[in-house]
């Protein structure tokens, strides 16, 4: 497995399933060193890193809470420990959520904000030392279509995906000096396996409503993760990618 990847470490939150895996393994084909991070399936965590490995790669499980600050600083120094340092940060952690507005605890809302926003927040400060002894480096954030078209009973996630697209763009600016770059990627309807606590597919993200009249896969976010972390992208920074076969146009 060599590419243009190949040298780099990159860390990938929530990579046990779906997205969070797709990008892990794109990143590791061209040539990256894994952290596949998981809060609590570590079965899933262990069983990305078995992918990666029989693949020719490698890859590492680290299992830590997003917004703990100090399970993240552990994971950080585990992965340079056993890698040498971070040169891509993937946000990817997430939790879905449906509740009516007048219905939605205060706990509820920190909650969903504590990982989406506030672990990113967590995340990027501990990365970022890494990323400057090595010269430079990417994180990228994965926010939503929600906070751009408006979603019912989702204005916890709306709110953290629109301060996470915030915090993305204060970052290019302020450690662009460095050369560390700092994107969003905005899936639209994508293909994935939905826990319980997800509820239904919201109406507005349905076939009927998207011009190319189907869902994504997740392999194609994954692509324009890869694209951003790489040189390919080396002159995107500041930037929000929207991946929604057409559902919002910008």
């Amino acid at each position: 497995m060599t590419g243009a990847l190949e040298g780099k470490v990159a860390l990938v939150t929530g990579a046990g399933r779906n997205i969070g895996r797709a990008i892990a393994l794109a990143l590791a084909r061209d040539g990256a060193a894994v952290v596949v991070n998981g809060r609590s399936d570590g079965a899933a965590v262990d069983g990305v890193v078995a992918e990666i490995t029989a693949l020719g790669g490698r890859a590492a499980g680290a299992m830590a809470d997003v917004a703990d600050p100090d399970q993240v600083a552990r994971m950080i120094a585990a992965a340079e420990a056993a890698f040498g340092g971070i040169d891509i940060a993937v946000s990817n952690a997430g939790l879905r959520r449906q509740t009516g507005f007048l219905e939605m605890s205060l706990a509820e809302w920190r909650e969903i904000l504590s990982v989406a926003l506030d672990g990113a927040f967590i995340l990027a400060q501990a990365v970022v030392p890494s990323m400057i002894r090595r010269g430079g480096g990417s994180i990228i954030g994965l926010s939503g279509i929600s906070t751009h078209v408006g979603t019912p009973s989702r204005a916890h996630v709306s709110a953290s995906k629109a301060g996470l697209e915030g915090l993305m763009r204060a970052l290019a600016v302020e450690l662009a000096p460095h050369g560390i770059r700092c994107n969003c990627v905005a899936p639209g309807s994508i293909e994935t396996l939905r826990g319980a606590s997800a509820g239904a597919r919201p109406a507005t993200m349905t076939e009927a409503g998207i011009p190319l009249r189907r869902k994504g896969g997740v392999d194609e976010i994954a692509a324009v993760v890869r694209l951003l972390a790489g040189p390919e992208g080396g002159y995107i920074t500041g930037q929000t990618l929207h991946v929604n076969g057409g559902a919002f146009l910008t």
